[in-house]
């Protein structure tokens, strides 16, 4: 299969899917204009193509459980199959090949009811491939990717407020801790492997029945234990230039300048960190370009900011959930 590229119609559907990820093809049908059949059939084509995916996610925070970060930088020429072995553990995400291909970068969750670090973190080690690695954990996260995609909207107001559902806002972080049942398993990873999935098959999936399945679906999504978004392959939405960012930032001042970022959506991911340094955000930009006045404009005018370091991103190998097409 080719590249795909996508039109006004394409981002149109994207956009609406942001709002409400798992909006009924007759709803999306409805609000933007084209037929039923239409937004279905592109929609498969931009699934098919690996451009846009919607993924269910746990909020392991409301579960009390810890999301880490893994920084690896690798000997020359491993990084590749390194990631891809990452890639393959089903309790990571987001893990990207960067600076110049000799580093990664990926988040870690933990999955075990009983542990709060992810065991995985206990199995990974320095040794032939790996040369050096940082791993830190996720205390807040500012931003967690659940804004649009950067630059001007092809949805009026008046079609996001048709298109508003309770399941995209998230509930406050302050109600407490939500329980995730043993038997809620199945249920959970049939949504991470498709955030859309009807619930007939999702019942097939549970055996459970379909009117059980709604009712716990939207217990979870309410509980603010099951949340959803979307995978989105950037570089088609005109998306070429990305980076992650170490920030060292005066604590008095970290709580501002990570919601500074979070507010701009430029910055999908904003979180403060243990380590070595205390906020870690991913940029993206159109191009170098406009990184580079991003960083020489818009940052200079944050206080307490002291040190930055930057890594572009070279190439995603696994999204939330979708792995990225293997490159030629």
């Amino acid at each position: 299969m080719g590249p795909v590229t996508i039109d006004l119609l394409d981002r149109r559907i994207i956009q609406a899917l942001y709002v409400d990820p798992r909006a009924p093809f007759s709803r999306l049908s409805e609000v933007l204009g084209p037929s039923e059949q239409t937004i279905a059939r592109r929609y498969r084509r931009l699934y098919d193509g690996r451009i846009l995916r919607v993924v269910g996610q746990l909020d392991s925070q409301r579960l009390g459980q810890s999301d880490w970060a893994v920084r690896i930088r690798c000997a020359p020429g491993s990084a590749p199959t390194v990631a891809a072995k990452l890639a393959q553990h089903p309790d990571t995400s987001w893990v990207q090949l960067t600076s110049g291909g000799t580093e990664i970068f990926s988040t870690i969750h933990s999955r075990d009811g009983e542990q709060r670090t992810p065991m995985l973190l206990s199995q990974l080690s320095v040794g032939r491939q790996v040369v050096d690695l940082e791993a830190y954990c996720l205390l807040h996260l500012f931003a967690t990717g659940l804004s649009a995609p950067p630059g001007p909207s092809d949805l009026s107001c008046g079609e996001i407020a048709q298109l508003r559902s309770p399941a995209r806002d998230r509930p406050s972080i302050d109600r407490p801790n939500a329980k995730l049942q043993d038997s809620d398993w199945p249920l959970v990873q049939a949504l991470a492997d498709d955030g859309r999935a009807p619930y007939r098959q999702l019942a097939a999936r549970t055996h459970w029945h379909e009117s059980t399945v709604r009712r716990r679906v939207e217990e979870l999504i309410a509980s603010g234990v099951l949340f959803f978004d979307l995978d989105l392959a950037s570089d088609a939405f005109g998306i070429r230039s990305q980076a992650l960012m170490w920030m060292s930032v005066a604590p008095t001042n970290l709580r501002d300048v990570g919601q500074a970022l979070a507010s701009r959506p430029e910055f999908p991911f904003v979180a403060a960190t243990t380590g070595s340094t205390n906020l870690v955000a991913a940029l993206v930009c159109p191009d170098d370009r406009s990184l580079y006045e991003y960083l020489t404009g818009e940052m200079t005018g944050l206080d307490g900011l002291t040190h930055i370091k930057t890594a572009p991103v070279m190439q995603f190998v696994k999204m939330h959930a979708t792995m990225a097409a293997r490159q030629t």
